[in-house]
């Protein structure tokens, strides 16, 4: 009788309910550091993704991205507009 391998037991997190909320409990392998407070939240197919939410622009920034030199060049400007104050 062949005998397949069995596949690696992926780590689970428990499912619960708070109130109105859901709640997932995940293992400490997966949690999130203590400074993140929000987490961004997307599907992709049937797995819930969470990334964590920048508290600043910083590391935005430090990846040094620029525009290119024709970014914006078929762009007309709008007339001056005529305000009272």
């Amino acid at each position: 009788m062949a005998t397949h391998p069995t596949p690696p037991i992926s780590p689970t997190a428990r499912v619960g309910w708070n109130n109105r909320s859901q709640t997932v409990t995940m293992p400490l392998e997966y949690r999130f550091a203590d400074s993140v407070r929000e987490v961004f939240i997307r599907r992709e197919g049937e797995s819930v993704v969470l990334t964590p939410r920048p508290t600043d622009w910083s590391g935005f920034f430090s990846l040094g991205l620029t525009a290119s030199e024709d970014f914006m060049s078929n762009i007309e400007p709008l007339p001056i507009q005529e305000r009272k104050f």
